[in-house]
């Protein structure tokens, strides 16, 4: 088995069973599902630049780098805005 294989392995590998920081994690992505909702309410930058960070903490244990590489550029998008907007 070659060093592509085990890399190709360790990317995707899902397990059924959550172990106890897979578990935080998903609660840190629920609690930054929040922060999201209560950002589109009152349009203000904190709220955004929490919840995505909270939400890149979930999708990067569940190992799903689309996601990931998603909310990196939401999070980035809305740092500018808090940042030219001071």
């Amino acid at each position: 088995m070659g060093w592509k294989w085990r890399l190709k392995k360790f990317l995707v590998e899902r397990k059924q069973k959550l172990n106890a920081m897979e578990r935080m994690a998903t609660r840190i992505g629920y609690m930054g599902a929040g922060f999201l909702v209560a950002g589109q309410w009152t349009l203000e930058p904190k709220l955004f630049i929490i919840g995505f960070i909270c939400v890149i903490i979930q999708v990067s244990f569940r190992k799903q780098w689309n996601l990931v590489a998603l909310n990196f550029n939401g999070l980035v998008a809305w740092v500018k805005h808090l940042i030219t907007n001071i």
